[in-house]
C-alpha cells in the first residue's frame, strides 16, 4: 500500500495515497482513530464531489445524466504525492477521463497534512481550472475510537460543543436522502451524551450549527478536540453496535439531496459553486487534551478567503 508516515515527538500519523485518507493518528501516545474493522472498513475517508447521496445516484447537468455513487469518488482514487516530509505531506487529485464519466467538471483538489506535537491539521483547497462554474460538495468523515479508552464505558462519553445548539437536527430516509421533517435536537445546551440509540436512524445532521469546534470526552479519560473552518454543516454517525466501535464526527460543506428535490446539480441545495479560475479553502484540526482538561477549545487560524458563491 502506498502510504506515508508523519512523526513528531510521540505523535504519529499515517496517510494513504489512496483517497488521501488519514489511516492512523497517535497524539501524545494515544491512538485516536478506528482501525477499519469488518463493521466499517474505512478510517477517515474524504467525501468529494458530493456528500451523502443523490436521488437514484444520478447527477443531472445540462440535460445529461451521470452515475455518481454516494459520497463521490475521491475516497476510492489514488492521489498524486506532491510533497512528503517528516511532519507534512501534500496530495492532489485532478479530473481525468474516468472522473468525467461521473462528474462533468474539471477540478484540482489538494490536501495538505501538517503534524504538530499535539495536533494534526488538514488544509484543503479546490481549484476550478475550467471555463465554467464548478458545482460540488466536500466533507470529512473521520472515525474516532469509541470508547477512547477501553476501561471507560461508551455511555460515559459525551460531545461538548463550542456554543449552545438549540436548532433541530435532520435525519436521512431509507434511500439515504435528507428527510424533510426536522427533529428536536438531543443536545442540551452544549452537551450531547452519547449512546448507541442516538444512531438507530443513521446520522444526526446539523445543517446550521453555531459551533466550529467541539470535544469528544469522558470522565477520567482524554478529550479529543476538533475545530474547523469553511464547513457550514456537521454530521455525527456511528454503527449502533455493542462493544468498542467508532464515532464519526464529520464537518461538511454540503449534504445529501433533500428527499423532495430534483433538478440540475448546479441548483442542488447543500453545495457550493467555485467560479472559473477561483479556489475554495477549508481547514480542519484534531487535537488531544489530558483527562478532563478544561481549557478553552482552540480554533485554527482562518484559511484564505473562500472564492465562489454558496450553492
Amino acid at each position: 500500500m502506498d502510504i506515508h508516515f508523519l512523526h513528531q515527538g510521540d505523535s504519529e500519523a499515517t496517510i494513504a495515497g489512496m483517497g488521501a485518507e488519514l489511516q492512523a493518528l497517535r497524539l501524545g501516545g494515544t491512538d485516536l482513530l478506528w482501525t477499519a474493522g469488518s463493521l466499517w472498513p474505512r478510517h477517515a475517508p474524504l467525501l468529494f464531489p458530493i456528500v451523502g447521496a443523490l436521488k437514484a445516484d444520478t447527477l443531472h447537468h445540462q440535460g445529461a445524466a451521470f452515475h455518481l455513487p454516494k459520497h463521490g469518488f475521491a475516497r476510492d482514487l489514488a492521489f498524486t504525492w506532491l510533497d512528503r516530509q517528516a511532519t507534512t505531506c501534500t496530495l492532489e487529485l485532478r479530473d481525468d477521463a474516468h472522473t468525467g464519466t461521473m462528474f462533468p467538471f474539471p477540478f484540482c483538489l489538494r490536501v495538505v497534512y501538517i503534524l504538530e506535537q499535539s495536533a494534526l491539521r488538514m488544509d484543503l483547497e479546490l481549484h476550478n481550472p475550467g471555463a465554467q462554474a464548478l458545482s460540488a460538495s466536500l466533507g470529512l468523515h473521520p472515525a474516532f475510537r469509541w470508547p477512547l479508552v477501553p476501561a471507560i464505558p461508551k455511555a460515559a462519553h459525551r460531545l461538548v460543543f463550542e456554543r449552545d445548539e438549540p436548532s433541530p437536527v435532520r435525519r436521512l430516509d431509507a434511500r439515504g436522502l435528507l428527510a424533510m421533517e426536522p427533529r428536536p435536537t438531543p443536545i442540551r445546551g452544549r452537551n450531547l451524551p452519547l449512546d448507541e440509540d442516538l444512531f438507530s436512524e443513521d446520522a444526526l445532521i446539523f445543517l446550521e450549527p453555531n459551533s466550529q469546534s467541539l470535544r469528544l470526552e469522558a470522565t477520567g479519560g482524554p478529550a479529543v478536540t476538533l475545530s474547523w473552518e469553511g464547513f457550514p454543516h456537521l454530521g455525527v454517525w456511528a454503527k449502533p453496535e455493542p462493544g468498542p466501535t467508532f464515532l464519526c464526527l464529520e464537518p461538511w460543506d454540503g449534504y445529501a439531496s433533500p428527499a423532495d428535490w430534483a433538478g440540475d446539480f448546479a441548483d442542488k441545495p447543500g453545495g457550493f459553486v467555485v467560479a472559473p479560475g477561483a479556489t475554495r479553502h477549508w481547514r480542519f484540526s484534531i487535537g488531544l487534551e489530558g483527562p478532563m482538561a478544561c481549557q478553552q477549545l482552540s480554533r485554527p487560524a482562518p484559511p484564505p478567503g473562500n472564492a465562489g458563491s454558496p450553492g
